[in-house]
């Protein structure tokens, strides 16, 4: 059982992480048949709220509602209530009158989902809030580690690119460390906050050196939108010093996966011959986000009943 919201990885336990992974796998088996549709969560109702774009997220999870027979109600913030100064805490409580079961919220500031979830009865998942966490990919991210290696305890990670920005990043961190893996960070130390090694990381700067012997790459997206200018001279630069090439994969284990969360800057922060190399694992993170979702909601839901 885990709790009526679902806020960050940094609330869970590993026991609840472990949960989520295992009820994942059964409903990945359900993907996999003919009809993949459960009545599970039949007479419910979730509602996405997304006050930021999204393509994977958004739409992994209305399909994720939708398997499970749920019904599902894409929020349109520009055609709302919030264009005429109605507060986000009114605008979730009318959600919540109108029989909303789960409130999934994508935010740009860090904290939304957390006041949410004082102020309603209805379940709150966190679809990633400013630079904050982002739960239920490293929830998918880990899900694929462990899929595609048998395991998650024991092995080194490194996650490449802009950590400063990324609830990504800040997710993983906490999910790789509490389920016994190694975290690596590389990247210019621009996009490197010194703070965080508290969190147990080890930090690189030279992506020859951080790359060696990791079982798994994990890249980040550079977030231009989230950054003003500094961070690193072009993204030419940034490609030559940190992006990662066929090459630059071959200084890891030779059975390393590469994974990232997308939406992917080819020609970046990633070479497209890894990204669609054999190495790689991106569309099977993406199949896997719905399953994860499908968890989460259904775990969610036995808070109630």
């Amino acid at each position: 059982m885990i709790k009526k919201d679902l806020l960050g990885i940094k609330e869970l336990t590993v026991e609840e992480i472990n949960l989520i992974l295992d009820t994942a796998a059964g409903f990945k088996d359900v993907l996999g048949r003919d009809i993949k549709k459960v009545p599970a969560l039949r007479g419910r109702t979730a509602v996405n709220l997304f006050f930021e774009p999204s393509t994977r997220t958004r739409t992994s999870f209305e399909l994720a509602a939708k398997r499970l027979s749920t019904d599902v109600i894409n929020f349109s913030v520009p055609t709302s209530s919030v264009v005429k100064g109605e507060s986000l805490i009114d605008t979730a409580l009318t959600i919540q009158a109108l029989g909303a079961d789960f409130v999934i919220i994508r935010h740009s500031s860090s904290g939304v989902p957390h006041l949410l979830a004082k102020s309603l009865r209805a379940s709150v998942i966190n679809a990633g809030d400013g630079m904050n966490e982002h739960p239920t990919q490293a929830l998918l991210d880990s899900f694929t580690i462990r899929e595609k290696k048998g395991r998650i305890e024991g092995l080194t990670v490194a996650i490449v690119g802009d950590v400063c920005h990324s609830r990504v990043a800040k997710s993983n961190i906490y999910a790789l460390t509490k389920l016994g893996a190694r975290a690596r960070l590389i990247g210019p130390p621009t996009l490197i906050p010194e703070e965080i090694v508290s969190l147990g990381v080890e930090v690189f700067h030279n992506i020859d050196e951080g790359l060696k012997a990791v079982d798994v790459i994990m890249v980040l997206r550079i977030q231009m939108e989230r950054q003003g200018k500094g961070f690193f001279p072009s993204t030419e630069e940034y490609f030559k010093n940190w992006g990662l090439t066929s090459d630059r994969l071959s200084l890891a284990k030779d059975d390393a996966i590469v994974m990232h969360p997308g939406p992917m800057n080819r020609g970046v922060e990633i070479a497209s011959d890894v990204a669609d190399g054999p190495k790689s694992v991106i569309l099977k993170q993406v199949t896997n986000g719905l399953a994860v979702r499908m968890a989460v909601l259904y775990l969610l839901a036995g808070v109630h009943e």
